[in-house]
């Protein structure tokens, strides 16, 4: 049985990877900062709670330390994020870039650091990091495409330094498949559900990431058509 752990999955994203993951098989540990939301979506998935904010670090030391208790990990989904007010450049100061550097970078660390010991155990384990197309500088430098007109740039950096640690945990982790995923501009909380995918179509990549065996990729950057540039 495959054990999987996915950060901020009480709602979107989130909620819909783990409810896929849990009709293929994998037991499921969902992860919320809210106690009561948490419970309602694990009850209603048959997944099992894990209280997590990805921004404390004693919250996420207990997670860990559950998750172990119970017998282990095999796939950690760095899913929690959040995208904050879009700001353009003329405009922004480092105060607008803590919040989202702690949550979707320093977060992302957090947990990764903590929960690595119990990868390491697992004899096929998986982390998929949910990055964005924001995130690839080559993307959003080239004319004429929907991430060139994206004024803001707490988000876009958040999500870029993200995939430098996918890259760098990668090769220094070998044995783990390690890839940073792009699950397209898909309608949820994080962006006022303007996004034009539904979470089902969103979804698909992070699923098909947290799925690949030994033989797979690791140090990649995919979204559901294959390869993205960095």
């Amino acid at each position: 049985m495959t054990t999987t752990l996915i950060t901020g999955a009480n709602k979107g994203l989130g909620l819909e990877t783990a409810r896929r993951l849990v009709e293929a098989g994998h037991t499921v540990y969902l992860g919320s900062r809210d106690a009561e939301r948490g419970r309602r979506a694990a009850e209603r998935l048959g997944a099992r709670l894990v209280l997590l904010d990805i921004t404390d670090d004693a919250s996420v030391e207990a997670a860990a330390k559950t998750v172990e208790a119970d017998g282990g990990l095999d796939v950690l989904i760095n899913n929690a994020g959040i995208e904050g007010t879009v700001i353009g450049a003329g405009d922004t100061t480092a105060d607008n870039l803590r919040p989202l550097f702690e949550t979707n970078v320093f977060g992302t660390v957090r947990v990764t650091h903590a929960f690595l010991p119990l990868l390491r155990r697992s004899t096929a384990p998986v982390v998929v990091n949910v990055s964005s197309s924001l995130g690839s500088a080559t993307l959003v430098a080239a004319p004429g495409t929907p991430t060139y007109g994206y004024p803001g740039v707490a988000y876009p950096a958040s999500k870029a330094a993200v995939n430098m640690i996918t890259v760098q945990y990668a090769k220094a982790f070998p044995e783990i498949r390690i890839n940073a995923v792009e699950p397209g501009f898909t309608a949820t909380d994080l962006n006022g559900h303007r996004g034009t995918q539904t979470v089902e179509e969103g979804a698909e990549i992070i699923v098909r990431m947290a799925r690949i065996g030994a033989d797979g990729p690791t140090g990649g950057y995919f979204d559901a058509a294959g390869s993205l540039p960095w």
